[in-house]
């Protein structure tokens, strides 16, 4: 296994590293106790406030942190980084890299993936969504007549938050952990002042408790994990970040200020409820003094600010790398930092999350009836990670199955029984995020599948490369000074940018270089394995630049700066050619007439390739092919 850089960093260099992780890496599980127990004992679930319902459901929530954030996110699966990179679709790079060429179980794992990040992106959705109207839900407590302004407020803050995002947030990335330490140091404090009036809620410490509450509820008891889930949504963040600071730093903002806070507040909440079991309504701010609830809500709404943010630009970063992989069409991508490669806005992602937050928060109107929605895609995700980390244990860390399959099945049956309590709330609200990872999924396959179309009748129309050059020596063009360099997807078969000049304007240049570029299943190439280049002989040679998934395919800089055998690539010399594809379906032939209109719509739409591999515009020759799928 390879460690981050970060890992074993000095105390100077890590402090700073485990502030930033506590702002950014934990938002979003460091703002559930806003609404956890209030759903818990909510009128949804019908869980009555006595003491040993809510030690019951104490117990289960401390336990899943324990289990399903410290041991396998935190203690585990953080050991399965690509390179120092996690996330969903980084682990399954990295199980597919494991496994043999071709292996059957690889399709299965990539189509694991997909839908993994197809699930997130649901996850991107919700949250924002949750997360703020939670937060100016305090505004009820405070004045119940302020009530009919907490829909307009929440969405004043959601389209400031997507607005600023062109900006970039690398200046106000500055203050997030800052914020967010004092944050958690306010849910501790909170916590310790109720825990200290009650002291008799400890007693949930103990398992025992939570295996009574499943005794003696049943049914309801696993309808009731649908809001304990809420205390561990969050925790693939933990995971995803880690290339961002590390694992040593994430793992001290866990045990040391992130756990300890949330248990303190979670426990405080507990007690109190214990101390005025009729008034469950919104335990969180219950907790708050009287003449500190305004400037909490606006810490609360600043918290979740920073857990939206962290959120989104996740999702900025997971498309990019499924753009990068194959999985979604190119799209602009916008660097906001010279400094930080990683701060970049996506202007159409922006506004689609934008819009399907807005929509959801008018369509669910609370954050009530959005927490019932909320938890399938994060289960969901959190069951793939799971399968893909046994995987992974099998065939790359060669465990033996004994020391493997029992901590997977305790893995298995509690993300199994937390995703069949989100799955049955289907018609209350569950189907919407299943719905939106539906979409994406298709998107993301239907994209993948096509273009594998498209190549593969590229190729069936085009010749194989030896025999064009060695049928050059037979039938000799007219030559021009200068350099070609001409884009195709696969360096085997003539592009077809090649055959129409050649065909059109009876000449090629003396230089001509068949380049590809390939996005490896790393976050980022080693020098030793960017470029591959052979000489074909004739003035032709084929040439494949690799980066990895999370580099930015700038294909002029490259040809500048990389170690290429051959003369060096002068700017003013260098005329890049490229096929404009013009796309069309036929039925019966391909995908599923659906999904050959999806793709066409997003081929449509998608950013030209020459301007996502920054090819310049006054160096550039297109010449368009017609192509059936």
């Amino acid at each position: 296994m390879t460690s981050h850089t970060h890992d074993g960093a000095t105390a100077p260099r890590t402090w700073p590293l485990v502030i930033g992780a506590v702002g950014v890496v934990f938002g979003d599980i460091g703002t559930s106790p806003l609404y956890t127990l209030k759903e818990a004992f909510g009128p949804h679930y019908g869980i009555a406030p006595d003491p040993a319902n809510v030690l019951g459901v104490l117990s289960l929530i401390l336990w899943s942190l324990l289990l399903v954030v410290s041991l396998k996110y935190v203690a585990i699966l953080m050991r399965a980084d690509n390179r120092g990179e996690g996330g969903i679709l980084a682990l399954t790079a990295l199980v597919q890299r494991s496994l043999p060429v071709a292996a059957p179980l690889s399709y299965t794992v990539g189509i694991l993936g997909i839908f993994g990040t197809a699930l997130f992106f649901g996850d991107g959705v919700i949250t924002p969504a949750i997360s703020v109207l939670s937060a100016v839900e305090g505004l009820e407590v405070a004045a119940p007549e302020l009530k009919r302004f907490v829909l307009p407020i929440t969405l004043a803050v959601l389209v400031a938050l997507f607005s600023m995002q062109k900006h970039g947030t690398e200046r106000v990335g500055r203050i997030f952990g800052p914020i967010t330490c004092l944050w958690f140091a306010v849910l501790a404090v909170l916590g310790v002042v109720e825990i200290a009036q009650h002291p008799a809620v400890l007693q949930a410490v103990n398992p025992i408790w939570a295996a009574r509450f499943f005794m003696e509820h049943g049914v309801l008891a696993w309808l009731a994990l649908g809001a304990v889930v809420l205390a561990v949504t969050g925790g693939e963040a933990l995971y995803a970040d880690m290339g961002h600071f590390g694992r040593f730093p994430i793992r001290m903002a866990w045990w040391g200020v992130v756990l300890p806070a949330l248990l303190l507040n979670y426990f405080g909440q507990g007690a109190f409820i214990l101390s005025h079991p009729g008034r469950v309504t919104n335990p969180f701010y219950e907790l708050v003094p009287g003449w500190a609830l305004y400037p909490m809500i606006v810490l609360a709404t600043l918290a979740t600010v920073i857990a939206s943010q962290a959120l989104i630009s996740g999702t900025f970063s997971v498309v990019r790398q499924a753009i990068q992989l194959g999985y979604l069409p190119r799209m602009q991508i916008v660097h906001t930092s010279d400094r930080t490669e990683g701060q970049i806005f996506i202007p159409l992602v922006n506004r689609a999350m934008l819009l399907a937050v807005i929509a959801v928060v008018l369509g669910f109107g609370s954050s009530s009836n959005l927490a019932i929605a909320y938890g399938v895609s994060v289960t969901g995700t959190m069951l793939i990670s799971t399968v893909l980390l046994v995987i992974l244990a099998r065939v790359r860390w060669r465990l033996p199955g004994w020391q493997v399959l029992p901590l997977a099945a305790v893995f298995l049956v509690i993300e199994a029984a937390f995703f069949s309590a989100n799955v049955i709330k289907f018609v209350e609200g569950a189907w919407f995020p299943l719905a939106l990872g539906v979409v994406s999924f298709a998107m993301m396959r239907s994209w993948r599948r096509g273009r594998e179309l498209v190549k593969l009748q590229m190729n069936r129309d085009s010749l194989r490369i030896e025999h064009f050059v060695a049928n050059l020596v037979a039938h000799p063009p007219v030559r021009v000074p200068g350099t070609a360099v001409f884009l195709t997807p696969s360096n085997q078969f003539m592009p077809p940018a090649m055959l129409h000049n050649l065909k059109h304007n009876k000449v090629l240049h003396d230089r001509n270089v068949l380049l590809s570029v390939e996005i490896l299943g790393v976050p980022r190439a080693e020098a030793a394995e960017r470029v591959v280049h052979a000489d074909l002989g004739h003035g032709f040679s084929r040439l494949s630049l690799r980066f990895g998934y999370l580099e930015d395919p700038d294909v002029p800089r490259a040809l500048r700066q990389w170690d290429i055998p051959g003369p060096v690539f002068e700017p003013m010399e260098t005329t890049y050619f490229a096929s404009r594809e013009s796309l069309s379906a036929r039925p019966g032939q391909g995908m599923a007439l659906w999904r050959d209109k999806l793709f066409l719509f997003m081929s449509r739409n998608a950013t030209p390739a020459t301007e996502f591999f920054h090819i310049p515009g006054n160096r550039l020759v297109e010449l368009g092919t017609q192509v059936v799928i």
